[in-house]
């Protein structure tokens, strides 16, 4: 029974598989992330910080500044470079002045945001300040 309506229940079981394959291989990089931040003299402030339809991945501190992390998981390095759009480079300077709200020096509170790319076995390349080049 080609098409009928078993079909689509596998379909939609498989798309349920990948989406929760992917969603644990996303916190499973932000571990990593997390981790390589620490060694480098960091302490994680929030994991999934979300305010107003905001999301930040990561967000550290590294003595008074304050590091946003977006985190970019994919088989290789070049197709997780590939994921960043500019529309998420804008979302994510919002979520980052939203966040900045709360803090005592508000705007003015030394900070960055980076862009860590993790590949499909698991090495974490940072690119610092990633959204500031350019």
């Amino acid at each position: 029974m080609q098409g009928g309506a078993g079909s689509d229940k596998g379909a939609r079981t498989t798309r349920q598989r990948r989406g929760a394959q992917s969603h644990h291989a996303g916190h499973a990089a932000e571990e990593l992330v997390a981790r390589h931040y620490e060694r480098i003299g960091c302490t994680v402030a929030a994991r999934r910080w979300r305010k107003g339809g905001s999301e930040i991945d990561l967000i550290l501190r590294q003595g008074a500044m304050v590091i946003f992390v977006e985190v970019k998981h994919s088989r290789s390095r070049d197709s997780a470079v590939a994921r960043i759009s500019e529309t998420q480079m804008q979302r994510m300077m919002l979520s980052a002045a939203r966040f900045l709200e709360g803090e005592p020096k508000g705007s003015l509170t030394d900070c960055r945001i980076d862009v860590a790319l993790v590949d499909g076995t698991g090495h974490v390349e940072v690119l610092e300040n990633a959204y500031g080049q350019g």
